[in-house]
């Protein structure tokens, strides 16, 4: 079973956006998908209950208790976990028992790389993570390519303790579908497919650590 931890320090790094378009592809893959709402926000719960009138749902779980993982089901193919808002690494430590990757998305600023790195060192200092019993994967998110900001930012992401396993680019289109319910996984136009082809590389590295 593949279980991913979505988490952050930094808050409006698209956390929750990662989440709940990680959980509709594999659902719309016919996995049985769970995701798990552990911020108090509940946008991802908020999701996974309008994606319930489409097809694909994805199961929501409330994620604030500590015995959230008995209530995933026992035939459940992949569990995504979207963690709490500005979460500090000492309290990631409390979910890796449960997962065997986390995502850490982040934005391409300077605020939010300065922000982020003090983060990214203690997680690397974790235990389950320093001993490889869990696996970290950076997600350049909302990124402009075309822009010198986005590139330069991504150059000192890949100085990151951590590999950078996607570069995501924005897009409004993550936005309308979320309201919705949806994800760009549910849309088969050309121009959504090649936003689709963004997560190519994070799929491939997450199926390495399922």
């Amino acid at each position: 079973m593949l279980k991913v931890l979505v988490a952050s320090s930094k808050g409006g790094a698209g956390k929750s956006t990662l989440a709940t378009n990680l959980a509709a592809h594999y659902a719309t893959s016919g996995r049985n998908t769970v995701l798990v709402d552990a911020d108090r926000q509940g946008s991802s719960l908020r999701w996974s209950e309008k994606r319930a009138a489409h097809a694909n749902a994805v199961l929501g779980l409330p994620g604030l208790r500590r015995d959230w993982h008995r209530q995933v089901p026992s035939d459940a193919d992949v569990v995504i976990v979207d963690s709490p808002a500005g979460i500090r690494a000492g309290d990631v430590d409390g979910w890796l028992e449960h997962v065997g990757v986390v995502l850490v998305p982040i934005l391409p600023s300077a605020i939010d790389l300065e922000a982020t790195a003090p983060f990214l060192d203690d997680l690397a200092a974790l235990g389950r993570i320093k001993r490889g019993k869990v696996a970290v994967g950076l997600v350049g998110n909302r990124l402009k390519p075309w822009t010198n900001a986005s590139q330069l930012a991504v150059e000192e992401m890949k100085a990151l303790p951590f590999p950078l396993v996607a570069q995501l680019r924005d897009t409004q289109g993550y936005v309308l579908a979320n309201a919705l319910g949806k994800s760009i996984f549910d849309y088969h136009s050309e121009t959504v497919r090649s936003h689709q082809d963004d997560w190519t590389p994070l799929l491939r590295w997450l199926k390495r650590h399922a």
